[in-house]
């Protein structure tokens, strides 16, 4: 009998995780445009693995003897895996994307290239590129270089062999930027007899070359599509004459220079192309080359232009309005009475904007601090902070500028709000602020009466539509205080407090965590009911996993919902053998931390910013907080319950990592993201008529 593994390679789990991103563009019940955003983000999602995963593995690759004990195995052994799987997944995506084109055509949709155009599509082509795009193209001629041009990470490329047809050996090699910052993608051509046609940008490119090429001589053009990720970790140094500002926005200047981690390439490449490039960049088999597809950058894809109409996308799950907040003249007062929760993008977001909105003009309210991990362009939370501020409020934003890949947009708010006196505070000293609250003080009757809200998800707009995310308003003592010394904590680090309601990293939230599960085991063992539910996003910390071992070989039930990283082995006899664990992959990303305990009949209930990773519980400020409105805890086990019902979306987290569906022969199908929205419409419809 072979011995099952303690633990699943974190970085195989995450790809299993994208593998089901991919399921999703493959399956045929989804509508096309859906399935083809899938591809764009299981595109994002690779290149972020890269940038992030494999970069730290091959920083590794120096010290393999050292780190083996801390990853399991060696550095290298990760990477061929990870570069094996990679390899499959590319067949699978050009499979899918032909599969899909053919979906499209069957709709009167064609997606053609620079080949394919007819006589008057190519006048119409050949116009455009004139008239708006041949301003925008640079070409680098390679011959001539004393040094390779450096390749901007998240850009794609084309790689152009120039050559006269009757005169062989007369070659030239050129490089151009596709610019698709400042064009869509996807270009929309003239219909024709009833069906719509679609070209890429790289083709519109492809089928100009001849004129972007014209005052060279050659007539033979062909091109093939390059793309480069790079090492994304910001080396920020230690030098005390700068600040932690200017040190990130350095940072996130010299990130396009970063190690290359990727190269992929056109399968078709021209073979001496290919070596040019390969050597002008010095490049080697540890750099990831891998043989792709015509096109790169599909995370383009998400915004692929619907042209047939509603029933190519997903019917809309539009925000349910809660009409206790929808007919208030004061959501601060309606905090005052009750706790409530907002669980996007079921409910919109911008009730929560609303309230910081009402605090910004009214005069009882002193203070209001908050959390900002990341932070939207456009933030409407950022300009009703800086509104506060402008009507006099003592406003303080914890701002973390090392969230990774919104530093910019973090850079940029941070300098709005201190223009505006807002008390701007960037993190603790070797900790990232992960937490998401909301802190406010508002004078009633001669006292300070104190409000918050505590997230599992940022306060950006953009997220909330797309995350699923709880948002806990309250107002209960309890948990103000306590909220009130992390922002204490956040300001003066030398200042530190003990929590009996909260559960705060790096202070308690492992050693509560710890005590919760050996609660259940002590339960268990008194033959009293025992279980532990929990909707996370990753779990990976060993010492955690180890733990739920224990409470799984004592007896206790424990069913989990982990949308990512799952380092966990599940159903294995004498290790883990009552836990379940399932992965929903759906319309939005599930986002919510949701921890419950049994606790004999009386179940303690927890949201929480963090997951169950080593760097959330001891390098992180993370906060989880109890449940103490008794609808509202019902509510959450309703949450999980739906995950763990779901047959249509739910796949079965299991050592093969073979991303099984959950299929329940005999039961009627129930996709719970579906039927969450169809709840909270069904409940504040109840509410009007009672």
């Amino acid at each position: 009998m072979v011995k099952q593994k303690e633990f699943i390679n974190r970085e195989e789990s995450w790809l299993s995780f994208n593998e089901r991103v991919l399921q999703e563009a493959a399956d045929t019940a989804v509508p096309i445009i859906e399935r083809i955003k899938f591809l764009g983000i299981f595109s994002n999602n690779l290149d972020e693995f890269f940038r992030v995963r494999v970069a730290t593995l091959r920083r590794l690759l120096d010290y393999e003897k050292g780190v083996k004990k801390y990853i399991g195995e060696k550095p290298r052994k990760t990477l061929e895996r990870i570069q094996n799987i990679v390899v499959g997944f590319q067949k699978t995506f050009d499979s899918i994307y032909d599969t899909i084109r053919e979906d499209l055509a069957k709709e009167n949709i064609f997606i053609v290239n620079e080949k394919e155009l007819t006589p008057n599509q190519a006048l119409y082509v050949h116009k455009l590129f004139k008239e708006h795009i041949a301003s925008a193209i640079a070409p680098i001629m390679l011959g001539g270089l004393a040094q390779f041009p450096e390749l901007t990470d998240k850009s794609i490329y084309l790689a152009v062999k120039l050559t006269k047809k009757l005169i062989p050996g007369v070659q030239e090699y050129s490089l151009i930027e596709i610019p698709t910052s400042d064009f869509q993608r996807f270009i929309v051509l003239p219909e024709h007899d009833g069906k719509q046609y679609i070209i890429l940008l790289d083709d519109v490119i492809r089928f100009c070359l001849s004129d972007i090429f014209s005052i060279l001589p050659y007539d033979t053009f062909e091109a093939y599509t390059i793309k480069i990720t790079r090492d994304a970790e910001l080396d920020v140094d230690n030098d005390i004459s700068e600040s932690l500002l200017e040190k990130i926005s350095k940072g996130v200047q010299m990130r396009r220079k970063g190690q290359p981690v990727r190269f992929v390439y056109d399968a078709d490449i021209a073979p001496d192309l290919l070596t040019f490039i390969i050597d002008e960049m010095s490049l080697d088999v540890e750099d990831n080359l891998l043989a792709g597809g015509r096109y790169h950058n599909f995370k383009d894809f998400i915004k692929f232009p619907n042209l047939g109409g509603a029933t190519l996308a997903n019917e809309p799950l539009p925000p349910v309005p809660v009409t206790a907040l929808e007919n208030a003249t004061s959501i601060l007062s309606v905090i005052a009475h009750r706790d409530f929760m907002l669980h996007y993008p079921y409910h919109n977001f911008s009730y929560y904007i609303q309230m910081l909105r009402e605090a910004a003009i009214d005069p009882r309210v002193k203070t209001i601090k908050i959390t900002l991990y990341r932070v939207a362009t456009e933030s409407r939370v950022v300009r009703a902070l800086i509104n506060a501020a402008l009507n006099g409020k003592e406003v303080t934003a914890v701002i973390e500028l090392r969230a990774r890949f919104d530093e910019k947009a973090n850079i940029y708010w941070s300098r709005q709000m201190e223009e505006a006196g807002i008390k701007v505070i960037f993190g603790v000293p070797g900790l990232k602020v992960h937490s998401k609250m909301t802190y406010i003080v508002r004078e009633e009757g001669g006292k300070d009466h104190k409000y918050c809200t505590v997230s599992t998800g940022n306060f950006h707009e953009g997220n909330a539509n797309l995350y699923t995310d709880i948002n806990l308003f309250t107002a209960d003592r309890r948990i103000t205080s306590e909220i009130e010394k992390v922002f204490t904590f956040l300001e003066y680090n030398y200042k530190t407090f003990s929590y009996k309601h909260l559960l705060v990293s790096p202070v308690n939230m492992r050693r509560k965590l710890y005590s919760l599960i050996d609660g259940e085991i002590a339960n268990v063992k008194k033959k009293l009911p025992a279980y532990i539910l929990c909707k996370i996003n990753n779990l990976v910390d060993e010492e955690v996993i180890r733990k739920l071992y224990q409470a799984s070989n004592a007896g206790v039930k424990i069913k989990l919902v982990v949308r990512g990283i799952c380092s966990l082995v599940p159903g294995i006899p004498g290790q883990s053998a009552n836990i379940e664990v399932v992965s929903i992959v759906d319309r939005f990303l599930e986002h919510s931390r949701i921890f419950i305990f049994g606790n004999n009949g009386n179940e303690l209930c927890f949201i929480s910013s963090a997951d169950w990773m080593t760097r959330n519980l001891d390098y992180r400020v993370e906060v989880a907080t109890p449940i103490y409105d008794a609808d509202i805890k019902r509510e959450l086990r309703l949450v999980i319950d739906a995950a763990l019902r779901d047959n249509v979306k739910a796949r079965i987290v299991n050592h093969k990592q073979n991303n099984v569906f959950k299929k329940e022969g005999g039961k009627p199908p129930y996709r719970s993201q579906v039927e969450l929205h169809k709840y909270y419409v069904e409940r504040e419809l109840k509410g009007l008529k009672s």
